[in-house]
């Protein structure tokens, strides 16, 4: 059982930058697979960065490739993401998820166990 709590959303201006931060209590950080996902509004929720339990894999969104990067610091219990070169198109609740199970990346919502509350990022034009 693991808790998951997001912060660092916002508002940017398009090109700009910003990382967001999950952190985890509860259970072993270590244990898990993580991933991002956002929801915009009327859409539904959408894969974004997968990092497995060591931080040696990760795979992306095709539309976030190059411009994010998920990370994650297991002494600190927290998956991070950060973001670049943001576009309008990237404004959404961004939400991170957590998988004891995994052993190769998915993409999935339905892949992953627990969930955080969300964190808002707005990126205007």
């Amino acid at each position: 059982q693991v808790q998951l709590v997001e912060s660092g959303g916002g508002l940017v201006q398009a090109g700009g930058s910003l990382r967001l931060s999950c952190a985890a209590s509860g259970g072993t950080f270590s244990n898990y697979a993580m991933a991002w996902f956002r929801q915009a509004p009327g859409k539904e929720r959408e894969f974004v960065a997968f990092i497995n339990r060591n931080g040696y894999t990760t795979n992306y969104l095709d539309s976030v490739q190059g411009r994010f990067t998920i990370s994650r610091d297991n002494a600190k219990n927290t998956l991070y993401l950060q973001m670049n070169s943001l576009k309008p198109e990237d404004t959404a609740v961004y939400y991170c998820a957590a998988s004891r199970y995994l052993s190769v990346p998915r993409t999935l919502s339905s892949d992953f166990d627990y969930w955080g509350q969300g964190t808002q990022v707005i990126v205007s034009s």
